[in-house]
């Protein structure tokens, strides 16, 4: 613990800090000049200040409003000694933030039992301090712990979809972080878009209902099997509907949605515009693009600029004018990504 003493009187200064000294084993600072003391608090921290009333340059009140002004001297416990009387310049103090007075000349005892509580107090308020602190350091990792076993969940639900409709791992990862990286470029803060990359990979859970005859059809599927596919959009909707957490209803406005269109040309109901939500819209971007760049075998992969103008073309009519621009701002980081997955097919191909 350490205490700030400040008195424009010498003998008062030294005749204060020989009498804390005898009862508080403390570190002790003592002023006479209350800009030198406050100067000294933008870089120490006290755990108790006394400060005289009558100064020339600063009274005491004038130090108090300063220092209760300064962080980190919030709830540091003050305490003003005076031989003023006047209930005026106590409440005064009090307004300013004084914790407690000391009358001058002091009585040793009274001194050292207010001395002695008001460091009771300040350790008190910082223990509560560390207390707080910890249990905030423990919900946080308890937090990340479940940040990730929430991540493991959803992507084994993903990986596991797209194992059965013929795409692979890398679509989904991809889809999520090209989704990603959109949502930053529209602004969205850390937790939405954290809850975009999650959910992203969960667009086609609807497939689990769709008959692999359909699903696994190597050539152009005829109208109504079309009409079946599209079936997959309610049937992942009714799988999350019912769950309250954010990161289902999340997800569940991106099954719903990432097949609507800007101009209100998409399925299943028809959306337009902002009626489509922005988590939808986002995905429909990356899902296509994704897409298009991905080789199935009904259809050949797309050149990666060549996907990257489609994208640019499609503005306003499938996809979100804004969306658009944000994955145009993205472009280079979204380039890159694709660049490091080529590398690594690359690397496994030779290692195999």
């Amino acid at each position: 613990m350490s205490l700030l003493l400040i008195d424009d009187s010498k003998s008062s200064l030294l005749a204060l800090e020989t009498a804390v000294r005898r009862f508080a084993g403390c570190a002790i600072e003592s002023f006479t000049n209350p800009l030198e003391a406050l100067e000294r608090t933008t870089h120490v921290e006290f755990d108790l200040v006394l400060v005289d009333y009558m100064m020339p340059e600063l009274n005491g009140v004038a130090v108090i409003r300063r220092l209760r002004s300064q962080r980190g001297y919030e709830t540091v416990p003050i305490v003003m000694i005076t031989s003023q009387t006047e209930r005026a310049v106590r409440l005064e103090a009090l307004e300013a933030g004084a914790t407690d007075f000391l009358a001058k000349p002091f009585d040793p005892l009274e001194l050292e039992a207010r001395i002695l509580n008001l460091l009771a107090l300040r350790s008190a308020q910082l223990a509560l301090v560390d207390r707080a602190r910890s249990l905030d350091q423990a919900v946080r990792r308890a937090t990340e712990r479940a940040d990730i076993r929430e991540q493991e969940i959803v992507w084994c639900l993903a990986q596991a979809m797209a194992s059965r409709d013929g795409n692979t791992g890398d679509h989904i990862e991809r889809v999520a972080n090209i989704a990603e990286l959109i949502a930053e470029g529209l602004g969205m803060d850390r937790i939405q878009r954290r809850n975009i990359y999650l959910a992203a990979p969960l667009h086609d859970i609807g497939k689990i209902g769709i008959p692999d005859a359909i699903l696994q059809k190597p050539g152009k599927l005829e109208p109504d099997e079309i009409e079946k596919m599209r079936e997959h959009v309610p049937i992942g909707v009714s799988i999350l509907r019912n769950s309250s957490a954010e990161l289902s209803r999340v997800a569940t406005a991106i099954i719903g949605g990432h097949h609507e269109k800007w101009d209100g040309t998409g399925y299943p109901q028809g959306f337009a515009g902002e009626e489509i939500p922005i988590e939808a819209r986002i995905v429909a971007v990356a899902d296509v693009f994704d897409a298009l760049c991905s080789e199935r075998p009904y259809k050949r992969a797309w050149p990666i600029d060549e996907a990257f103008r489609e994208i640019i073309a499609c503005s306003g009519t499938h996809f979100d004018p804004a969306c658009v621009a944000a994955f145009r701002r993205k472009w280079p980081e979204i380039r890159l990504l694709f660049d490091q997955f080529e590398m690594e097919e690359d690397r496994l191909r030779s290692s195999g």
